[in-house]
């Protein structure tokens, strides 16, 4: 009788560990909201939520769907209120023209309706993006003291193919364009044709006080000289304070809160508030 020996072979896995980057998070910051007439918070995006005090921020490339989106939150802002102003927030790096020119004709319209649109260039606004900065009611038009503006000739979105008289066509149709824009950044600063057609046979920058002269703002945002003193050692909170506590949406009420049966009023304090630690500001 032969007896066969098997042998086990032992096998190892090594397991490899490669070191992600840390990033910072892509997702749209939340922040809490009481809408009018509700008892609780609930949260929403950043800019919903800045879009609820008529505040818009462009900081993108102007194409297509960024057109789409600026011009319906603009036409919302115009039904819900036509009375009060709309904040626009620049920094364009680029546009796309014939988008760029929809948001442009927009405001035109949102003007010639009596609304009051300011615009503020926080950083960069160039290309057709200068030319929106300046579209603003006379007046309110803005830029932070180290925002820059570039004001350039349009070219094609993309690349063109074709036949030479194909080619001649668009060549035509984008210096055409190229007219109408000069036009509109006349009326815009007030400056004549000639000067701006001398002005963007190269790239044109423009600082912020360069930008005043020319015509295409109005003002400087400098900073107050009280908010460039060192703070002192004790923080006043203003508005923090508050005089409910803060709840959110689904939250069940706290048991100070539910008034026991036969319990005398608290009058002023019935609603179970502490006046010992600190208060949230509601929204």
């Amino acid at each position: 009788m032969t007896k066969t020996q098997s042998s086990t072979k032992s096998t190892s896995t090594s397991l490899s560990v490669k070191r992600m980057p840390i990033t910072m998070p892509t997702q749209e910051p939340m922040v809490p909201y009481r809408a009018p007439g509700s008892s609780y918070d609930q949260f929403i995006g950043l800019q919903s939520r800045q879009l609820r005090d008529r505040k818009l921020w462009i900081a993108r490339y102007i194409d297509e769907e960024a057109s789409n989106s600026i011009i319906s939150s603009l036409l919302y802002l115009q039904s819900e209120n036509d009375k009060e102003d709309i904040k626009l927030y620049l920094n364009i790096p680029g546009a796309n023209l014939r988008p760029a020119l929809a948001i442009y004709d927009a405001i035109s319209e949102l003007k010639a309706d009596g609304v009051k649109i300011a615009t503020t260039n926080i950083a960069l606004c160039a290309g057709m993006g200068s030319l929106i900065a300046g579209a603003g009611t006379k007046g309110m038009r803005y830029s932070l003291p180290n925002a820059r503006f570039l004001l350039q000739k349009t070219g094609m979105d993309q690349v063109f193919r074709g036949q030479a008289t194909d080619i001649a066509l668009e060549v035509r149709n984008v210096k055409k364009w190229n007219e109408l824009m000069n036009e509109e950044i006349s009326r815009v600063t007030g400056q004549s044709l000639e000067r701006i057609d001398n002005d963007l046979k190269r790239d044109f920058y423009l600082s912020s006080e360069e930008a005043v002269r020319y015509g295409l703002i109005d003002e400087v945002l400098l900073p107050m000289p009280g908010k460039r003193t060192p703070p002192s050692d004790v923080v006043d909170l203003g508005s923090f304070q508050s005089g409910s506590e803060q709840k959110y949406q689904g939250e069940s009420p706290s048991p100070t809160e539910q008034q026991q049966p036969g319990a005398p009023n608290q009058g002023m304090f019935s609603n179970g508030d502490d006046d010992d630690g600190p208060k949230i500001a509601k929204g």
